[in-house]
Formats: structure tokens, sequence, C-alpha cells
């Protein structure tokens, strides 16, 4: 039985490459492909949306908003209550998309941001697309969710 050394190697690198191919936990980032840095307040409003949208009770959200937005949300007490009185923005499905096209500048050393974020999704089976812009603040290294401009349309 004397076997080649190196294809011994090669049957062991190919069996580590397949092993490592199967990781089953997926890291989900922000943004449209998940790619989004998570040190901007972009990343921040949307993913404090998607915990008011995709998670199973607030707390989340509250850890990301600031004391005025976390007293409101508190007081509307489950999520859909949020989406129905807070955002006027309801939906069954949802995928949110910061709108990136005028940001101008850096916002490392920036204490307050203004974001606008697009909806996309379904209610009731129908087309749901709509707008929000998102007041941002930095609080001891993060980005917070201050306020939620009414729709200036409507």
């Amino acid at each position: 039985m004397n076997k080649n050394p190196y294809l011994r190697l090669i049957q062991l690198f190919f069996l580590a490459l397949i092993l490592q191919a199967c990781d089953t936990e997926s890291k989900k980032g922000a943004g449209k492909y998940g790619m989004m840095d998570t040190n901007t307040p972009d990343y921040a409003a949307v993913a404090f949306f998607e915990h008011v949208y995709n998670d199973n009770n607030l707390n989340k959200a509250i850890a990301m908003s600031s004391e005025r937005m976390a007293k409101l949300l508190k007081s509307y007490r489950t999520n859909r209550n949020v989406q129905r009185h807070v955002f006027n923005l309801m939906y069954d499905e949802v995928e949110i998309q910061p709108d990136t096209g005028n940001s101008v500048g850096r916002n490392e050393y920036a204490e307050s941001a203004v974001v606008t974020l697009f909806f996309t999704g379904t209610l009731h089976d129908e087309r749901v697309e709509d707008i929000r812009v998102i007041e941002m603040l930095r609080v001891d290294g993060e980005w917070l969710v201050d306020r939620i401009q009414p729709d200036k349309y409507l």
C-alpha cells in the first residue's frame, strides 16, 4: 500500500474545501447584496427598519433608537402598531434599500445624518413602494434613529 503522499495531501485539501463550503450559517449584512459598511448611518437605518418589519418584537429596534424614538416605540408595544401608527407604512414582506446616489463626503466625523430609504414590498398581495427620510444621531460612536420625517407628498 505505497500510495503517493502528494495524492493524500490533495485529497485532504479537497475534503477541507468541501467542508468549508458547507457552512450553514449565513452572515447577513444590510443592503441589496449584504455588503454595506456596518459603521454608516445607512446601515443603521436599514437594520433598524429590518428589525421592525422582520423581528417578533421591538427590542433590537429600541436598542438602535435615540431616547426620543425609543420612548415612542415602547408606547406602541408591537411591531404592527409601530408600522401602522408611527411609520404609516405597513407591509407583509418588504425590501429596504438606502438612497446612496447623492451622498457626498465622509460621515465618519459627523454627529448627525439624514438617510433616505426606499421600501418595496407587498401588502395583501399588492405591490407597495414608498420612501422615508430618517434623521440619525451618532451617540457614543453608534448611529441611532432619532426621527422619521413625515411624508411630504401626502
